[in-house]
């Protein structure tokens, strides 16, 4: 009972501390922590989950990075879109 209580507690110190996050460092955050669950799911079939969190952590690192550049330059596009369709009028 005590334990449950703690991690309860542990959990939302964690979930409270990602409160400031920026857009690009939720979307890394996000990947990092989906590609060390699935690396460590993946590796521990094989025999070393250790290993396989920490490359499904860098991979998901990664994978998040690249996704946040594309929403990056997918909002830049929409806003030099307005922006021409403003100046247009």
């Amino acid at each position: 009972m005590k334990r449950s209580i703690a991690a309860a507690l542990f959990g939302v110190m964690v979930l409270a501390g990602c409160a400031g996050l920026s857009d690009s460092e939720q979307r890394m955050l996000t990947g990092t922590a989906i590609g060390t669950a699935g690396g460590a799911a993946i590796g521990a079939m094989a025999g070393n989950a250790a290993l396989g969190a920490g490359i499904g952590a860098a991979t998901g690192l990664a994978g998040g990075y690249l996704f946040d550049q594309h929403r990056q330059a997918e909002q830049r596009a929409y806003s030099q879109g307005y922006a021409a369709g403003q100046s247009a009028e």
